[in-house]
């Protein structure tokens, strides 16, 4: 190892989701501010009647979200408010949310009353149906929200290359591409590099390309959003049972509790401009 830390691989993917639980874009470069990706979750829908934030972390209420597809009608500028978005549903339809009437459209396709809004409650409440409980239970992760905006509680997440040919070494029958963990930054691994690598830089930092500098804290979590079918990725829930099997962790956030884990959240401490084939350095 040298001051500038170990070879972490490079940046295969960049992805940004304008609108919580739908479906993101890839990006070639994107701006990382301190809160993460410039126009990350900045959107979500709130029911109307409890006033919670929706998220396919409860699937049998939010599900049909993730048939949804989000981006900016123009690109978003850093100390302006978001644009608005435009949302394609399965059928190739498309609305932007400032033009019409695009919470009714969200409403009849979500089977209930929901708001489109950038404005993020003074005390979000979010629901998320735990993993490992022999019966269905639902806890409320609200308070770990991120100031400022829809995202569960770091500013990025990212997930490895190994880790995905890992998980699916162990399951050959399912396939774990990244888009089913819904990363901001997939990172291809060095050739050699193996398992569950990202593991291993909790509470370490990373540099990516020449600018931006994170702090990993926590394996992330993993819920029932990377088995639900989304675009482009058909339903399964063995990936879940793979990781419960393969890679339960403690997570400081959660007071060690161990969880499925796959993927690191992070948070940053230099933002910057970040480009797909940015060398990653661990330090």
């Amino acid at each position: 190892m040298t001051s500038h830390g170990t070879d972490g691989g490079t940046v295969k993917a960049l992805w940004r989701y304008p609108v919580k639980s739908m479906a993101g874009t890839k990006l070639d470069e994107a701006l990382v501010t301190e809160g993460g990706i410039l126009g990350d979750r900045a959107y979500a829908v709130i029911d109307r009647a409890s006033g919670r934030v929706g998220s396919a972390k409860t699937p049998k209420k939010w599900a049909g979200l993730m048939a949804l597809a989000a981006d900016f009608v123009h690109p978003p500028e850093a100390g302006a408010a978001p644009p608005p978005v435009r949302i394609v549903w399965p059928d190739g339809t498309a609305l932007a949310s400032d033009d019409g009437d695009p919470d009714t459209r969200l409403s009849e396709t979500l089977g209930r009353p929901v708001t489109l809004t950038t404005e993020r409650p003074e005390a979000p409440s979010l629901e998320r149906l735990d993993p490992l409980a022999a019966e269905e239970t639902i806890v409320d992760i609200g308070e770990l929200m991120m100031a400022g905006r829809f995202s569960d509680y770091a500013a990025l997440h990212l997930i490895t290359t190994a880790t995905l040919a890992r998980l699916a070494a162990l399951r050959p029958d399912s396939r774990f591409t990244a888009r089913r963990f819904r990363p901001n930054v997939t990172i291809a691994t060095p050739e050699g590099a193996d398992g569950f690598v990202e593991n291993g830089w909790v509470g370490r930092e990373l540099a990516i390309g020449d600018e931006v500098k994170l702090r990993i804290s926590d394996p992330t979590p993993r819920c029932s959003i990377p088995t639900i079918a989304q675009r482009g990725v058909e339903k399964d829930p063995r990936v879940l049972r793979t990781i419960v099997e393969h890679n339960s962790l403690p997570v400081p956030l959660l007071e060690g509790e161990v969880l499925p884990c796959a993927g690191v959240y992070a948070f940053v401490v230099r933002p910057g401009t970040v480009r797909r084939g940015d060398k990653v350095r661990v330090l």
